[in-house]
């Protein structure tokens, strides 16, 4: 005859489970709220690199013409939907609803990132072939990107790897907090939320990405970039977040929804970094 009675106690807040859940790159590339339509047109505009001419010899100054580049992002409609039944709301420990409500959201976060990333891709400049993350690495992007004529206006982005910072932070000049900052990106302050940050070293806004290509291997693709090189257009106004509840079949519901498309605007401001994170992978 046993002469205990255990108990088991279950917390009833839910402890979130290691995922991103809110969009780290879309601050770092030029956005457009469309209002209606299902392409959003960005207009890249300069001289086409034209020089100062003199006057002529007929006493006239020799006219050009400016040099506009439309490019185009095509909007596809993504969901993510998630039910549950009474019972299982019922029986599940914590709060089911709000669970839902999170998930969905951060589906929705992760995919505005992958959209980013696989134009962040299409790239065709890099550094060479993968090796791993160095001061000259970090230069030789940032010099390249300067022979391009692209300004250090401080609109430059890199998204780097967790192994890729795990080698900077082995540089004295990225380690050192007198050469490098660190703060949260604006609006990254919900408590359920990741609260992803970067660090400001040689002039570029770094970001640690989860989710990049190849991540843990010995070919990552992490990259340096302007933030006009890439343009990201969504229906701010037809995003929807609904919950509901269908009586008849007696569930629990909630959906997330977004109308977005990016384009490549300018090569030249992409810069691809292969990298290689093998060393730094779980035994």
């Amino acid at each position: 005859m046993s002469d205990t009675a255990f108990q088991i106690q279950y917390r009833d807040e839910a402890i979130a489970s290691f995922e991103q859940n809110q969009s780290i790159v879309r601050d770092f590339v030029t956005t457009e709220a469309v209002i209606k339509g299902n392409r959003a047109t960005f207009l890249v505009a300069g001289s086409g690199g034209a020089e100062a001419v003199t006057r002529g010899v007929n006493g006239l100054i020799p006219a050009r013409a400016d040099d506009n580049q439309q490019s185009t992002a095509t909007l596809t409609e993504w969901h993510d939907l998630v039910k549950k039944t009474d019972f299982n709301v019922f029986a599940s420990q914590g709060n089911q609803r709000s669970i839902m409500q999170r998930t969905t959201m951060g589906v929705i976060n992760r995919k505005i990132d992958s959209d980013i990333i696989s134009i962040l891709a299409t790239g065709t400049l890099n550094t060479g072939a993968a090796a791993t993350a160095s001061l000259m690495m970090a230069l030789r992007a940032k010099t390249i990107l300067g022979n391009n004529g692209v300004p250090f206006d401080g609109n430059i982005g890199a998204l780097i790897t967790p192994a890729y910072e795990a080698y900077l932070l082995s540089i004295k000049e990225f380690a050192n907090a007198e050469y490098v900052g660190n703060k949260p990106i604006p609006g990254a302050d919900t408590a359920w939320q990741d609260k992803p940050g970067y660090y400001r070293w040689l002039g570029v806004n770094w970001a640690v990405h989860p989710n990049l290509p190849g991540k843990g291997t010995a070919n990552e693709s992490c990259f340096m970039f302007h933030k006009s090189a890439v343009g990201h257009a969504a229906n701010k106004d037809g995003m929807q977040t609904p919950v509901g509840y269908n009586e008849e079949q007696g569930y629990s519901w909630a959906r997330a929804s977004i109308d977005m498309g990016g384009v490549l605007l300018q090569n030249s401001g992409v810069i691809i970094m292969p990298h290689d994170g093998s060393a730094l992978v779980a035994a």
